[in-house]
């Protein structure tokens, strides 16, 4: 095999990149100036080389802890759970959640062969049992069936802890339209409506 395709069989291990797409971008690589696919390679390699999850939470970062374990203004008393470390940015971009996290590092999946062994549940019960400052617990998993079975785990597990253990609202997202919904989708929307207010 060539490097040509080397680079075209690594890239298509990447998740939702496909062999023609993976072709369409060692193609592009090749076409730009060298000192640009230096510039990737060497970032590529920095990222492998100085980044680690959070001995705290399980976010990737360079630091440990990470900046948001660090931040003194981050409400220590809620821990929301993410399945995986890039959940964390969609929560951050609400700008509306100041706790702290819990990167499970997956979610239950007996098909694939992930138990709860192979994620940061001890890690989480922990935090929570030690008598230190956690008072709530929010699931932020998933709403595949995967994720569904993981928070209901969780929430099993730290029943005997005393915190307060709460599920993200599932439902239709802003902008969408019924018509294209799921019935699923639907039924959770409407268990989780709540009153009109004005205002």
């Amino acid at each position: 095999m060539s490097v040509i395709d080397d680079l075209t069989t690594e890239l298509a291990k990447l998740p939702g990149i496909g062999r023609k797409t993976a072709t369409r971008l060692t193609y592009h690589l090749l076409k730009q100036p060298a000192a640009a696919v230096t510039r990737l390679a060497r970032t590529i390699d920095a990222v492998a080389e100085r980044v680690r999850p959070c001995s705290r939470c399980g976010n990737l970062s360079e630091t440990d802890p990470c900046p948001i374990c660090e931040d003194g203004r981050r409400d220590q008393s809620m821990v929301c759970v993410v399945e995986e470390a890039s959940d964390i940015g969609a929560i951050e971009r609400s700008g509306d959640y100041r706790g702290v996290y819990h990167v499970l590092g997956g979610r239950l999946s007996p098909l694939d062969g992930v138990g709860p062994e192979d994620l940061r549940l001890e890690g989480l019960r922990a935090r929570v049992a030690n008598g230190g400052p956690v008072r709530e617990v929010i699931l932020a998993t998933n709403p595949s069936m995967e994720g569904e079975v993981t928070a209901t785990f969780v929430r099993g597990l730290l029943e005997a802890c005393g915190v307060r253990v709460t599920r993200i609202a599932l439902g239709l997202p802003v902008g969408g339209e019924l018509e294209y919904a799921d019935g699923v989708t639907i039924a959770r929307a409407l268990a989780a409506r709540r009153e009109m207010v004005d205002g």
